[in-house]
């Protein structure tokens, strides 16, 4: 199973656009976006695939518009931090600026921890946790995204134009 994993696209429509149109073109059967949208307006656009996803530090003051956007789009917010189970794989989610949000997901032990917030791709190892961040959409140098294939535990970034 191919998931599609994007963060921080502050309210970037047209290289948001792009992600998930690169996405759907590499067949990935999910999306999880880590934080970072600032409009409903993104939460449309990546709800072209199943959409899971956090609140950022800039999603603070829109937080009722995404909840309702997630309804509207048959979304699944998990809020500031959360879990999802995909492929057989437990995987956490939260965008990453707060340690509090960061804790209990990292006390569950899951197979995959995915965060944003440093709006730089990284992939390594905490403990027996895959941590990866997909890096950014917005104030990034390269723009990136993620794909992680869970049945062959493979992550790969791509880098947008």
């Amino acid at each position: 199973m191919l998931i599609g994993v994007v963060s921080d696209t502050h309210d970037q429509l047209e290289r948001t656009r792009q992600a998930i149109d690169l996405l759907i073109g590499l067949e990935a059967e999910l999306l999880v976006h880590c934080g970072d949208i600032t409009s409903r307006a993104i939460v449309e656009i990546c709800a072209e695939l199943p959409l899971y996803f956090v609140f950022g530090n800039h999603d603070s003051d829109n937080v009722p518009e995404l909840v309702q956007a997630a309804d509207d789009y048959s979304a699944c917010s998990l809020a500031w931090g959360g879990m999802i189970q995909a492929a057989g794989r437990e995987i956490g989610v939260a965008h990453g600026h707060l340690r509090s949000d960061l804790r209990p997901i990292i006390e569950s032990q899951p197979d995959y921890l995915l965060t944003g917030h440093f709006h730089e791709h990284a992939d390594w190892m905490q403990g027996d946790i895959r941590r990866v961040c997909p890096g950014a959409l917005h104030r990034a140098d390269p723009f990136t995204l993620a794909t992680i294939d869970l049945t062959r535990d493979e992550v790969r970034f791509h880098q947008l134009n």
